[in-house]
């Protein structure tokens, strides 16, 4: 049965609100609500938002012009593979088309949308649907009106060429790239028969032909070896350290990351003839950059160390960023260090604006219905973010909301207005976080900031907005205190 959330906003979604549109969209694609994953709905509710928003791209032409690149960044992140044959495809696999050529779409949204193209048409995974799409192509006109469509074969081309130009971006999907490219390369009969003759029987010559054939995963494993990295051996002073590095970096060079962990590690060790420990570092940035866990966390603690050295604007954040993404692959050690740098607040309802928190999402809620100005909406929305990430009062009514959030943590600085108060950052561990830090982006996004004025105004505002939601939604609220503010009382 479908939850009172979704239904409330397929309504809305039905009466023509783009917001609710792509929010019903999101959740057919995430599952939020209970609901279940249907991408064909998702693509449908967009296609919806998308031609509302070009119909008023006359009127609001900036509002709507944000509003549509969030709608495209959605469209690309459909898989298209499970649209097809249902009535969304053809507007989905248009707009891709678009993105994947267009100049002017964000860098992230036109690689996402060639990395779906690129595995919608060459995938071996996908050859069945390849064909069934080969026959709509000769049915169907599938670019629109006017537009001659090209030939399955030709587009199969044109996706290896945007395929290619993922693998050399830094996107998150770019390893998935390099690993597809890898697996499109022809296939050789005698190349399969000598690696798995080594799989099955360990033939070690039958590994140094494979590697000197081309096979990435046999460099790998024949560079390993020679630098009795893979466990076989444990005399570590024998080892062919020369030979390791060629082979390793041949294989480093079609993308393996595993291949720069293990150079980096080839170019600190002592014996070696070659040791460079600023190449090393570069071979496991390198390593990091393609995903590897242990690089990462390599190199998190690395830049923590050097914190204090570094030029940046809030110290640690960039320890934090890659320490968080070993942190996701399962590192143990990064948990640790990762909670040296980054403050934990994952509930809300022990922290200091809990009560008065609630009143500002109900007001938020129904504030058409209060009748609530620009100032007031911004403010209520600001004691939502200071509860989910237990801000001071300082915090709360200094804080940049626009700069806020990163793609792992919030920045909290304030030093602008109070040089004193050091820098925080905060982690975003739940969903519940990420929504309030996403409402809020998008009222600053479209308001005067200007409104807000200077810190007495906004206290002044601040006394004002919570004594009318303790007057509003309940009997009494508690006096927030901040010593931080107080100096400023005067």
């Amino acid at each position: 049965m479908a939850s009172r959330e979704f239904l409330k906003i397929l309504s809305s979604a039905r009466t023509g609100d783009v917001l609710a549109q792509q929010k019903l969209a999101e959740a057919y694609l995430t599952g939020m609500f209970k609901t279940p994953i249907q991408p064909s709905n998702a693509l449908i509710w967009l296609e919806k938002s998308y031609s509302s928003l070009k119909g008023q791209m006359f009127s609001q032409e900036s509002v709507a012009g944000n509003q549509i690149t969030d709608v495209l960044r959605q469209i690309a992140n459909i898989p298209l593979d499970q649209t097809f044959n249902t009535p969304g495809f053809g507007f989905g696999w248009n707009i891709l088309w678009e993105l994947s050529k267009s100049s002017s779409a964000p860098p992230e949204i036109n690689l996402q949308a060639k990395w779906q193209l690129a595995s919608l048409l060459i995938n071996p995974v996908h050859q069945e649907l390849q064909n069934q799409i080969g026959e709509w192509l000769k049915k169907n006109n599938g670019f629109g009106d006017g537009v001659e469509s090209p030939e399955l074969g030709a587009l199969q081309k044109t996706a290896r060429q945007f395929l290619i130009d993922v693998a050399e971006s830094n996107q998150a999907f770019a390893q998935l790239a390099k690993e597809l490219l890898i697996k499109l390369q022809p296939k050789n009969e005698a190349l399969s028969s000598l690696w798995n003759d080594w799989l099955e029987n360990q033939n070690e010559a039958a590994l140094i032909q494979a590697a000197e054939l081309g096979l990435t995963s046999a460099k790998l494993t024949l560079g390993l070896r020679l630098a009795q990295l893979d466990g076989a051996t444990k005399n570590k002073s024998n080892a062919s350290l020369k030979k390791a590095a060629y082979w390793l970096e041949l294989a480093a060079k079609n993308g393996d990351r595993d291949a720069w962990y293990a150079l980096g590690e080839i170019y600190r060790r002592p014996q070696f003839s070659g040791y460079n420990a600023q190449e090393s570092d570069r071979c496991f940035d390198r390593a990091a950059d393609l995903g590897h866990p242990q690089a990462q966390y390599r190199k998190g603690a690395n830049l923590w160390r050097k914190r204090e050295k570094l030029e940046e604007k809030v110290r640690g954040l960039q320890a934090s960023y890659w320490v968080w993404q070993s942190h996701q692959q399962g590192i143990a050690e990064a948990e640790e260090l990762l909670a040296k740098i980054l403050k934990s607040c994952p509930n809300p309802t022990k922290n200091d604006w809990y009560e008065l928190a609630q009143f500002a999402e109900r007001a938020i809620s129904h504030h058409s219905e209060h009748k609530l100005d620009e100032g007031w909406l911004m403010l209520c929305h600001r004691i939502v973010l200071a509860n989910q990430f237990n801000f001071s009062k300082a915090e709360l009514l200094l804080c940049e909301v626009s700069q806020l959030q990163h793609e792992h943590c919030v920045v909290v600085d304030i030093r602008w207005e109070l040089p004193k108060i050091l820098p925080r950052l905060i982690q975003i561990e739940t969903i519940q976080q990420r929504r309030a830090l996403l409402a809020a982006g998008k009222v600053f996004a479209s308001s005067d900031l200007e409104i807000e004025g200077n810190l007495r105004q906004r206290r002044y505002r601040f006394d004002q907005v919570t004594d009318w939601l303790s007057a509003t939604f309940a009997k009494s609220i508690p006096k927030q205190i901040d010593p931080e503010i107080t100096e400023l009382d005067s």
